[in-house]
């Protein structure tokens, strides 16, 4: 098989009939020989009545994976990835922002440049606010200083890979996925392609300010262990400066007989130092909640139901 389309998705009933309009519409004479995996995230809406009808009626090659619940898009690539079959492999929206003709475009530089074992599409010009581009440029920022690997600024998900990445990234089984970590991890050599961002064709985005902020912790706490070293340097720090006023402290009573400073200069002291004691303890917290977590050795995923279409069980 020629290409696999990975598409993640929660609640996008709106777009699953336009999604696969549109990719049969793209590929048309182009790519004959493909598969399009759709992961239902545990949608609250009509997304998997909208995927059972398109299994049924589609004489595309459609595989739905369906999730217990919902897992996060980071295990719905995963299982995308797991299921695809495709010599090349693409991670792409349902919700239409990410045109399917990028991925020919992609398909292009890999079959004509040997040397390239992924295409990552990075947006031209990013449609958000200045206040949230300012946090996302000051992460990549934090992150690349953090870590030993190298995070692209604005490299996103929509990436199409040869098969032989797509089973080295497989081979990385941790339950805390940060895809764009372990993209980067697995190493090889990448081409960054620009693209335009369509607006969504259907419903609202699922990505709160929240939502990144979280996604940033989980990324930091998940490719550096720099915030451990950063509480053990805080600890030295505090350590000095308590011995250095209470050095201070001595003096001035043994010899300038100052009377020492009492329940205001206390009472700082201990909310300043519990405060920092309490943020060590927070990111050591962090780093042991997950170690405790990977240690059960759960699945990333549970598959509810997985479908297929009559063109794709006729291909077995």
């Amino acid at each position: 098989m020629k290409l696999s389309l990975v598409v993640p998705c929660y609640n996008e009933e709106g777009n699953i009939f336009r999604f696969a309009d549109a990719v049969e519409n793209t590929f048309k004479d182009k790519v004959k020989d493909y598969e399009i995996i759709f992961i239902n995230d545990g949608s609250k809406d009509k997304t998997y009545t909208e995927l059972k009808c398109l299994v049924n009626d589609s004489k595309q090659n459609i595989k739905v994976i369906n999730f217990s619940r919902n897992f996060g898009k980071e295990s719905g690539m995963y299982a995308g990835l797991k299921e695809a079959k495709g010599e090349y492999v693409t991670i792409i929206d349902a919700d239409l922002q990410q045109d399917p003709k990028y991925v020919l475009e992609m398909i292009s530089i890999l079959d004509e440049n040997e040397n390239y074992d992924s295409v990552v599409a990075y947006q031209k010009q990013r449609k958000e606010s200045k206040v949230l581009g300012f946090f996302k440029n000051s992460f990549y920022k934090i992150i690349n200083r953090m870590c030993s690997i190298e995070f692209v600024q604005g490299a996103s998900d929509f990436r199409t890979f040869r098969r032989y990445m797509v089973d080295s990234i497989l081979e990385m089984k941790e339950y805390y996925r940060f895809s764009k970590g372990i993209f980067s991890w697995v190493g090889f050599n990448n081409y960054y392609m620009p693209y335009d961002v369509h607006e969504r064709s259907a419903g609202v985005t699922k990505w709160s300010f929240y939502k990144l902020f979280k996604y940033a912790i989980e990324g930091i706490v998940s490719f550096t262990t720099v915030p451990l070293r950063l509480a053990t340097i805080f600890g030295l720090i505090v350590s000095l400066l308590s011995m250095l006023y209470l050095i201070i402290v001595i003096i001035q009573k043994i010899f300038f007989l100052i009377e020492v400073p009492g329940y205001a200069t206390i009472v700082t002291l201990i909310l300043l130092l519990g405060g920092i004691q309490l943020l060590c303890i927070g990111i050591i917290g962090e780093y042991l909640a997950r170690t405790y977590v990977e240690t059960k050795n759960r699945p990333i995923y549970i598959a509810k139901e997985v479908l297929e279409s009559k063109k794709g069980k006729n291909d077995k």
